[in-house]
């Protein structure tokens, strides 16, 4: 691996734990957290809150969006960690254009263990209905470069955010205490 990897991105469906894993990693390390959600348009927030699934056209301008906050973070010279669903490779191509050493950390779980966190999750827009549509959606990125999968049903955000922290140092991160 050439490029050493200056940015993650922690993915997965909904109620995988991105937010929470993307925390811990930041505590851990030093980086810079990067909520996802804070930058889709009220637009896709009404549609999901009403449980209607985003198409590629919703998407195409929160990518955008998350495009600028990544290369913004990176000339600041801040080491940042997207939480972003990224569910389909040509999204992750388009985040990958925006940072050429991006780094996926992919959480799967199974769809009743996503289903189950989404129902028991307070506050959030995303409805447990949605599930079914975002493993529709979901192309695994697994043998992806800079691509690490950890099972998000058996381990616990410190357990995830330590595999993903030491696995981001291994292939260039340096750590900010």
């Amino acid at each position: 691996m050439s490029q050493p990897v200056t940015a993650l991105v922690i993915m997965g469906v909904a109620g995988c734990g991105k937010s929470s894993v993307s925390q811990a990693i930041c505590t851990l390390s030093g980086a810079t957290g990067i909520e996802g959600d804070t930058f889709h348009p009220a637009a896709n927030i009404e549609k999901m809150s009403a449980g209607i699934p985003l198409d590629d056209n919703d998407r195409a301008g929160w990518l955008d969006s998350l495009c600028a906050e990544l290369r913004r973070a990176l000339a600041a010279g801040e080491h940042p960690v997207l939480t972003c669903s990224a569910l389909k490779r040509s999204y992750r191509e388009r985040l990958r254009s925006a940072s050429p050493g991006l780094g996926f950390v992919f959480l799967e779980l199974s769809r009743e263990v996503a289903a189950d966190r989404v129902a028991h999750r307070p506050g959030h827009f995303m409805p447990a209905t949605l599930i079914d549509s975002q493993f529709a959606t979901l192309e695994s990125p697994v043998g992806e470069p800079r691509t690490l999968a950890l099972d998000a049903s058996t381990h616990s955000v410190e357990q995830l955010a330590s595999q993903a922290t030491r696995w981001w140092i291994e292939h260039g991160l340096t750590p900010r205490a």
